[in-house]
């Protein structure tokens, strides 16, 4: 698969690199966002991230790592920057 959009500027926040920093999962996930596979979200956020995609606006993608824990991709719609982060951490 080749990338929809540039990633930008790559965060973490502190409970992805507390939970998940031995996992590929983190990694995986970034390439499947932005490749347009959004993950474990709803037929909406789907239609939403593909319509947000040439549109410049913001992309949001949820997946969850071997050991359970869900986590959210989001880029900015200038897509200056990606952070990975745990949906409490919004």
């Amino acid at each position: 698969m080749r990338a929809k959009f540039p990633l930008g500027q790559v965060y973490f926040s502190r409970g992805v690199i507390e939970q998940l920093s031995d996992s590929g999962a983190v990694i995986v996930a970034l390439y499947r966002h932005s490749c347009g596979d959004w993950g474990e979200v709803s037929e909406a956020d789907k239609a939403e991230n593909e319509f947000s995609v040439p549109r410049r606006l913001r992309i949001l993608s949820a997946y969850v790592a071997e050991n359970g824990t869900r986590f959210w991709v989001i880029t900015e719609a200038d897509r200056s920057s990606t952070t990975v982060l745990l949906p409490d951490e919004y």
